[in-house]
């Protein structure tokens, strides 16, 4: 799909605050309210907008952990690795999962609201499957940065 500066500007504009009325969008984009919510709209109908979310700040929440994982499988198998994504992304603690390569087969980000729930988590996920062979579990101390935003084209940029 051709994204032209309109488009990309109300996806700019969308990602900064997806909670904008259309009214305040067509606004701060410099067009109309009806060009604004059927560009919009098609945004989303070319799955080029996933979806709307509200981002929770886990700071802000009265416990929980946030771990990063590397992980190893023993077969590689197009199969395997399809297996254990399968398996991954059908746990809720699971917020993120990544094929990578090289090193590990999996890098998982995991939230969970405490150390037990993390240990039922691997048990359920890591240390039943025979085919995971290294697991490598990092715990943030702190969130320096997290930005969902996807950098576009200079030209998407906000006006004045």
């Amino acid at each position: 799909m051709n994204l032209d500066p309109t488009d990309l500007l109300l996806l700019n504009l969308l990602q900064t605050d997806a909670s904008l009325s259309n009214l305040a969008l067509a606004e701060r984009a410099g067009t109309s309210p009806a060009t604004a919510l059927r560009r919009v709209r098609r945004l989303v109908d070319t799955g080029v907008i996933e979806r709307q979310v509200a981002l929770l700040n886990p700071e802000a929440l009265p416990a929980g952990l946030t771990a990063l994982l590397e992980v190893t499988l023993d077969r590689q198998g197009v199969e395997h690795l399809d297996a254990f994504e399968a398996r991954a992304v059908a746990q809720a603690p699971v917020q993120q999962c990544w094929r990578v390569s090289p090193g590990p087969d999996f890098v998982l980000v995991c939230w969970v609201p405490d150390m037990p729930a993390y240990q039922a988590l691997a048990q359920r996920l890591l240390t039943q499957d025979a085919n995971v062979r290294n697991v490598k579990t990092y715990f943030s101390v702190k969130r320096a940065k997290f930005d969902p935003r996807i950098t576009l084209p200079p030209s998407a940029a906000p006006g004045p």
